[in-house]
């Protein structure tokens, strides 16, 4: 195979295949309860690695996919003298955060990778109203500090929390989340504050779970789907328009793939690639099941003209935008998963404050968010009375005094808005209850990239709203925000 894939710096120290091999059909291929022999998938990594393909990313829960690139890297085969390199994801359930926890978590990757340090660390966190993210992000940077982490990533974060972890300090380099032609959020939002900022885009999810290939040219729709990954990306066809629409992406794409004489796959992944904000693209790998390493390879042979980019939005127009932000589906219906609906799942994780009732008050809960001023000035978060919920004036004050983005609106919005939907659902109520929002800026120029964050968490519901600029807030802060809903 004489094509070998294209390189990048996604950061320093760190040069990596622009293709990467994705791990996660180790899960699927486990499924019934057997393992993979390691021996036998190493060796496959092994000639991927050969080919140039080099670079592999994996998770915490993808099966035995870090044991089995433990057993690759003791080979130590890479392409040219490279050396392989391996990412790998921490998904903890949302909770506190300890030093311990996030330690504890990190050992477990190294262990199973049989490595000193981790290349890239990609951190994922299931709800973002539950404030442990920052803790877990400051533990994982002192990690790095310690060597323990070469580079600290993020995955399926959506652009307001991406910039807040990077407005707050932390050293983020890359997000890995989906992007494709089905699915093209990624590139709106997302990649305008990546390309300001110089965070790169890891995208999965480019071959729609296999969808985006010649297999699929005028096939007819499937009616049972046992594959994880095709029952996923089956969601997205259905979201973007159906099996027609997606029909007339395939046709495009068959045209120009015949114009340069390539796969549907071919042309579905440059497309991908080709995005200014992606520094890479993932593609998944049965190992020792069957591989399209010499197909891969042809990625690196061609590019998109003009006419190919006009032809593949002519097809693009017809379909439906996947709502949201990037990683919604995780957090947020329609859950684009390949589980389906998360509802169930995220109801499971306890509320992230205790509700306790007041004294000589039997109507009344009241909850504490644990800053240092709640005792000190005799009163609370939130109360419930009745059906009402009452969120006090909150401002973007992590754990006992820590201030979120400090001068920064934008990011502390972001902060508030997760505290008071925190709060409300503490007390039994959602975000979907609120019937008055109050913002007071310490500058007026800020209202609207603050209100903007207050449109993507209130535009559906619309609550009433005053903003209003005040000659000053107690303490550094831009932004104060408090709320009131009514439950039922």
């Amino acid at each position: 195979m004489s094509i070998r894939p294209d390189r990048t710096l996604l950061a320093p120290g760190l040069e990596i295949s622009r293709m990467v091999t994705g791990l996660w059909q180790v899960a699927d291929m486990e499924r019934e309860g057997r393992l993979l022999d390691r021996d036998t998938a190493a060796a496959a990594m092994a000639d991927y690695a050969r080919a140039g393909f080099d670079s592999f990313d994996m998770a915490d829960h993808y099966g035995s996919a870090e044991l089995i690139t433990g057993r690759f890297l003791d080979m130590q085969v890479g392409a040219e003298g490279q050396r392989p390199t391996a990412f790998t994801k921490w998904c903890p359930s949302p909770g506190p955060m300890f030093a311990d926890v996030v330690r504890a978590g990190i050992a477990e990757r190294l262990e199973r990778l049989g490595v000193e340090t981790i290349d890239l660390l990609q951190f994922h966190w299931w709800m973002f109203e539950h404030p442990g993210y920052i803790d877990a992000m400051r533990e994982l940077a002192a990690l790095q500090q310690d060597g323990r982490i070469l580079h600290l990533g993020v995955t399926n974060f959506d652009t307001d929390h991406l910039r807040l972890l990077v407005k707050h300090g932390f050293p983020i380099v890359s997000n890995q989340v989906s992007f494709s032609l089905l699915d093209r959020r990624a590139g709106e939002d997302m990649s305008a504050f990546c390309l300001a900022t110089g965070v790169r885009l890891l995208a999965y999810g480019t071959l729609g779970g296999g969808f985006l290939t010649d297999r699929w040219m005028g096939a007819p729709e499937p009616t049972s789907i046992k594959d994880w990954s095709k029952s996923k990306y089956k969601r997205f066809v259905d979201t973007i328009g159906g099996w027609s629409a997606f029909q007339s992406i395939l046709a495009a794409l068959h045209k120009v793939a015949r114009k340069h004489g390539v796969s549907v796959a071919n042309v579905a992944t440059r497309w991908v690639l080709e995005q200014p904000a992606v520094a890479a693209v993932i593609v998944g790998a049965r190992l020792g099941e069957r591989e399209h390493r010499a197909d891969n390879a042809a990625l690196f042979s061609f590019s998109l003209d003009e006419d190919d980019k006009q032809r593949i939005d002519e097809a693009l127009a017809s379909t439906q935008r996947i709502p949201g932000d990037c990683g919604d589906e995780y957090r947020h219906p329609p859950f684009l998963t390949a589980s389906g609906d998360l509802s169930h799942h995220l109801e499971s994780f306890p509320p992230v404050f205790d509700a306790v009732p007041i004294d000589g008050r039997p109507d009344r809960l009241r909850i504490d968010s644990g800053s240092v001023w709640e005792p000190i000035c005799g009163y609370s978060r939130a109360v419930r009375i009745g059906n009402r919920i009452l969120v006090s004036g909150t401002t973007a004050t992590h754990g006992s005094g820590e201030i979120i983005c400090p001068g920064d609106a934008q990011g502390q919005a972001v902060y508030i808005l997760d505290k008071i939907a925190a709060s409300i659902a503490s007390l039994g109520g959602t975000l979907a209850d609120t019937i008055r929002t109050r913002i007071y800026l310490n500058n007026a120029d800020d209202w609207e990239p603050v209100s903007r964050v207050h449109g993507r968490y209130f535009g559906a519901v619309r609550p009433a709203n005053t903003l209003l600029e005040i000659s000053r807030l107690v303490g550094d802060y831009a932004v104060e925000i408090e709320a009131e809903a009514v439950v039922g």
